[in-house]
């Protein structure tokens, strides 16, 4: 038996999968964010729960938003004030006698994407999330590449390329804006829905909801028109870099901007001008898992394809 645990800001979601990589047990309980011993006494009575309820004792996996230091083993989060800090893999391991896997939730999207049976056969396929951030994760050979310091597949905290700078205005009104990881013009706060509200709001100086902003666009309204193209455009740039520099077979993207089925007309055609001119733009698809991507993935971290 194979669990997966997907530990967000707000609720842990778990679930249990059989040798046939089957969902056979599902639940969500809210996340201890403030209390440690909590957060790792939660993770392990739900791994208790199920190893009674299937009389086996099963793998564990674990995703979550952050990165454990390659070194140490500490924590490195925002969303999970508890954990920041903390060796949680290793506490988890003595809790609950097994070893445990720990990734990124992006990677663990991405994990969960490369094994849908339409793309096991894909050398490597790039998950990208457009959704609260903009993150994502690399899978080669059926297995993830997190890199020496676990940061592998932290496309957002890379920098808006200077045809970006371009596009959005150059120093003129060109909006900088300030990450959270301390640095500024990072892609988080561009390609994500966040961003994408952020950069209309700058533009019109006026709030607004993605939805709203994606349906005005429908019904043709002229501000949404324009503002739809220069992100088209920007989503085109920043993702070209990307590809340059790691040539994925296949790009999945999840997120709730993933949603607007403009991107999949769109991208092919504005991507080739921002590639190099032997390279071929890569098969763009939508995630197929939604929500469930996480868990999916943080379970399949103990198999190997």
């Amino acid at each position: 038996m194979y669990y997966g645990f997907d530990v967000g800001g707000t609720k842990i979601e778990f679930g249990a999968f059989n040798q046939q990589l089957e969902r056979v047990a599902t639940e969500r309980v809210p996340t201890p964010t403030e209390d440690y011993d909590l957060l790792v006494s939660t993770l392990a009575n739900l791994v208790e729960k199920y190893d009674q309820q299937f009389a086996t004792k099963g793998s564990v996996g674990l995703g979550f938003p952050g990165m454990e230091d390659a070194d140490t083993g500490a924590v490195l989060t925002v969303n999970v004030p508890a954990a920041k800090g903390k060796t949680l893999r290793k506490d988890l391991e003595a809790k609950i006698q097994r070893p445990v896997k720990v990734e990124n939730d992006a990677n663990c999207f991405a994990l969960s994407e490369a094994w849908d049976d339409s793309l096991q056969s894909e050398p490597s396929v790039l998950g990208l999330i457009l959704g609260t951030g903009f993150g994502g994760g690399l899978v080669v050979g059926g297995e993830v590449f997190s890199g020496r310091n676990n940061v592998a597949g932290e496309v957002g905290h890379q920098r808006l390329p200077i045809d970006a700078w371009f596009l959005l205005g150059d120093s003129g009104s060109a909006p900088l804006f300030q990450c959270g990881c301390d640095k500024k013009g990072c892609l988080d706060n561009y390609l994500s829905g966040r961003g994408f509200e952020q950069l209309y709001a700058h533009y019109y100086s006026e709030p607004k909801k993605a939805l709203d902003i994606i349906a005005d666009y429908h019904n043709g309204e002229i501000r949404a028109l324009e503002f739809v193209d220069k992100f088209m455009e920007l989503l085109a740039i920043c993702l070209g870099g990307l590809l340059t520099s790691i040539d994925p077979h296949v790009v999945v993207l999840g997120g709730g901007l993933s949603n607007f089925e403009l991107i999949y007309d769109e991208l092919p055609k504005r991507l080739p001008k921002y590639l190099l001119s032997v390279a071929k733009t890569p098969q763009i698809v939508k995630a197929k898992h939604g929500d469930s991507g996480g868990v999916r993935g943080a379970a399949f971290l103990n198999i190997k394809q």
